[in-house]
């Protein structure tokens, strides 16, 4: 019977019979009360280290936390795979009504767009004939759309299209004579046309002053209007609709002055509660059982929070059982290594997970509900809770030893790792910016910082090399060497000595867990101290039955509570 912590605090009375009927001497009270104390601080240790079958072998305790991780783990996934599948029908709807608008509102566009822009025009003929195409477009929107579209009001509460220029303000060019008079400052002109403005004669608003653009001194022209949409496929799927709000942006980006203007199609959906739902059918039940579910799960979650966050506590109650002990025994203070064996890393992975997938959930419930529209963070929540409850079913196998080796590599390397990782990403960084700022101008892929970094990342993991040789623009022959001077050097840093290096220290850390467990690991302080008795058997051959009888008959009934922390 192991023994807690309270049954040590109880006074011995001075005097007390001995087997012998006479009284026993003070000191050897005192040095029994200390035995007690050690050994069922001992018995408590073990029984913590101790995995689910070991203590179910050892006092018959079913191991219903595991069996609530479990359920947990099953319930998780199922809400997640619900949530999934509810998540596609929202982007499918966004990105086919995108495409289905720049199809609608752009003149010419072929279904695939150049580069980062929709397709571009070279006449000032196209841009105005693409101008006034978009707008006719808008006002015949429901004669000619497919889709559940109406039109919306836009941030002045107005139903129609702004139209925007942007341009310098005053100037003159003739380069022929390569002169040029002009100022930098920039206005912003715009124009509204709402429904009954297109009603009338087009040539009215077409032949507007505004409409007369200066191509020299023009930046850029901006479409933008508003369109409302319900989303009535999820009725099929038992869910209710989705009302959205489309902000739509017609760009034509004239700022390079090259002769080309890009034309740049925008469409932002906002998800917002619909104002009058009346849905017959077997939809509503449907969404009930569904946040029952939610709620279900809420309720397993936050029951696995608690009994997660009190193990936690009650393991640093025993820790400062053992450092307070350790310190009045052997004068001396237990390494950082053993004090961090309380903290069970596991607990705290699932506490954080079960934040998440709480939070996750209600706000699943609020959108189910309709009373929210925030599918990007409930999808980050519940996404990222579902990862660490899948990473959490590690710790399980970790009691096996053939399946334990990634565990205690991982833990035995990551501190190398880091400190490699910190100085290779220097060079990484270097080769980053000298990438973007020399080979930016003749290659797609060095135009930014982040494809820079992007693109470095696949040339380490040898993807796409001859691609990234053989793109690079031949209109300097100083870069187009310079080029390959960078590239080589780069992949022979990276790829043969730096990845290379990276991976023989996951080995070496390998390596010695595997001598490790054939040859048995070093014993720490707190090994030492547990293996002083090592069986019960031997307990009881040193232990006298004085001894065994005091600890038993001090127990306490409440002091459960401080061994069964696992």
């Amino acid at each position: 019977m192991p023994c807690g912590v309270e049954a040590l605090d109880l006074p011995v009375r001075n005097g007390a019979p001995s087997r012998s009927g006479g009284p026993r001497p003070r000191n050897t009270m005192a040095h029994l009360d200390s035995e007690v104390k050690e050994e069922c601080l001992r018995e408590d240790l073990k029984f913590y280290f101790m995995n689910p079958c070991e203590k179910y072998r050892a006092r018959r305790q079913l191991p219903w936390k595991l069996g609530l991780q479990i359920l947990k783990i099953v319930m998780v996934t199922t809400q997640l795979v619900r949530f999934g599948l509810s998540n596609q029908l929202v982007v499918a709807f966004k990105e086919e009504n995108t495409v289905a608008f720049k199809h609608l509102f752009l003149k010419g566009y072929s279904g695939i767009d150049e580069d980062d822009y929709s397709y571009s025009v070279y006449t000032q003929e196209d841009v105005y004939e693409s101008i006034f195409f978009a707008i006719n477009q808008y006002h015949h929107l429901k004669n000619i759309s497919l889709g559940t579209l109406g039109y919306g009001e836009n941030e002045d509460n107005r139903i129609g299209l702004k139209v925007c220029k942007q341009h310098y303000k005053k100037g003159s060019m003739f380069p022929s004579n390569e002169t040029l008079n002009i100022d930098s400052d920039t206005e912003r002109d715009c124009l509204h046309i709402d429904l009954q403005a297109l009603s009338k004669n087009p040539q009215d608003w077409k032949n507007s002053s505004f409409f007369r653009l200066e191509f020299y001194r023009l930046l850029q022209v901006e479409i933008s209007f508003h369109l409302k949409g319900i989303d009535l496929q999820t009725i099929h799927f038992r869910e209710l609709p989705d009302c959205y709000i489309f902000q739509n942006t017609i760009t034509f980006d004239n700022r390079a002055h090259s002769g080309k203007i890009k034309i740049y199609f925008d469409s932002d959906a906002h998800i917002e509660e619909c104002k009058d739902l009346n849905i017959s059918g077997s939809i509503q039940k449907n969404t009930q059982y569904i946040l029952v579910f939610d709620a279900f799960v809420i309720v397993i979650c936050l029951a696995s929070l608690i009994l997660c966050t009190r193990s936690i506590v009650l393991a640093l109650k025993l820790r400062k059982r053992f450092l307070n002990f350790f310190l009045e025994k052997y004068k001396r203070h237990v390494c950082n290594a053993d004090q961090w064996e309380f903290i069970n890393g596991w607990y705290v992975l699932v506490i954080i997970s079960d934040l998440m997938t709480i939070i996750g959930s209600i706000l699943k419930m609020e959108i189910k509900a309709k009373n929210l529209t925030n599918y990007d963070l409930c999808s980050i929540l519940l996404g990222t809770s579902t990862l660490l409850v899948w990473v959490g079913v590690i710790r399980y196998l970790g009691y096996f030893q053939a399946y334990n080796v990634l565990i205690l590599t991982m833990q035995a390397s990551l501190p190398k790792v880091l400190r490699f990782c910190a100085c290779a990403g220097m060079i990484y960084l270097g080769y980053t910016f000298c990438g973007w700022i020399v080979l930016g101008p003749y290659h797609d892929k060095f135009e930014d910082l982040d494809t820079v970094a992007e693109c470095l990342f696949s040339l380490v993991n040898g993807d796409d090399m001859f691609a990234t040789f053989a793109q690079i623009q031949k209109k300097s022959i100083l870069v187009w060497l310079f080029s390959r001077l960078y590239l080589y050097s780069f992949i022979s840093l990276f790829i043969y000595m730096i990845l290379s290096l990276f991976i023989a220290l996951i080995t070496d850390s390998y390596d010695t867990i595997k001598k490790y467990q054939q040859n048995g690991f070093p014993d720490t302080d707190l090994q030492e101290f547990l293996k002083d008795c090592s069986s019960k058997e031997k307990c009881q051959k040193e232990s006298s039955a004085f001894l065994s009888c005091i600890c038993c008959l001090r127990r306490k009934g409440s002091d459960d509570h401080l061994i069964l922390i696992n």
